[in-house]
């Protein structure tokens, strides 16, 4: 699943904002999904920003409607969701998601997305505990860090009481330069954030980075910076998604490795 990049702006906000800033938002909730009508709304704003500002290809299911981002895994995940409050000019309107495919789920649908790219058999004994994350995207308007600190805190809260202790989740680098900066950046963080061999997994469609530059000064995208900051580490060398013309990182977090701060912010 997509773990898509935010503004610079968005990391800067979550490491100022102060743990109360998402609950006494004025203008935001985070909610989960209950209705069908909540689903269509988080699935046109992933269109929005994949497909209209990105410039990812999607083909959704026959039957989605148009301007939907949808497929397959959809049905079995629960969709988190953060709206913005009705005002007098404009209606409640979804602004945030992530969707999460739990255990169960992923043995019902037969697997989870991230094993469309990656072999992920080696990492068979942690799936009784480990949830897959994707398909985050944020409103260019709500790119402050108010929407993504409350997205993170429901999740946290999600793991917790379904006893759940790892995410997982590919973590999409853009390649509008043909794929040098996610080479260089893969490089950087093989030497720095390699899981355990034990955890390792393999890409189905590798990104060639033998064959690009790796020896950029490059900085890790701020989402991807601030799962790292977590403790998340980087499960093995990426693989390209030709759909969305990005490298994807396969990540894995253990909530036990949460660094004191961000334990107390969104664990309690």
């Amino acid at each position: 699943m997509k773990l898509n990049d935010l503004p610079t702006q968005a990391l800067d906000a979550i490491r100022a904002a102060p743990p109360e800033l998402a609950r006494r938002s004025p203008r935001l909730e985070a909610v989960w999904a209950r209705h069908e009508d909540d689903l269509r709304a988080a699935q046109r704003l992933r269109w929005r920003v994949f497909v209209e500002e990105m410039g990812a290809t999607l083909r959704p299911p026959r039957g989605t409607p148009p301007g939907h981002d949808a497929d397959l895994f959809d049905p079995y995940c629960e969709h988190l969701l953060v709206r913005s409050a009705a005002t007098d000019d404009e209606p409640a309107r979804v602004v945030g998601t992530y969707r999460v495919l739990t255990p169960a789920a992923a043995r019902r649908v037969g697997g989870l997305y991230s094993g469309e790219e990656f072999d992920l058999s080696i990492l068979a004994p942690l799936r009784p505990t480990l949830a897959e994350l994707g398909r985050s995207c944020i409103d260019p308007d709500h790119r402050h860090g108010g929407a993504i600190l409350m997205l993170w805190g429901a999740l946290a809260g999600f793991m917790q009481r379904n006893g759940l202790t790892r995410m997982i989740g590919c973590a999409s680098v853009p390649m509008r330069d043909g794929g040098h900066y996610a080479a260089s950046l893969w490089r950087r963080l093989e030497a720095t954030h390699l899981a355990p061999i034990e955890w390792r997994v393999r890409a189905r469609c590798p990104l060639p980075v033998d064959g690009l530059r790796n020896d950029l000064a490059v900085e890790p995208p701020p989402l991807i910076k601030g799962y790292l900051n977590c403790g998340a580490k980087v499960l093995g060398a990426p693989a390209w998604d030709p759909g969305f013309n990005t490298a994807d990182l396969p990540l894995m977090l253990n909530l036990a490795d949460l660094p004191p701060p961000y334990r107390r912010r969104f664990l309690g």
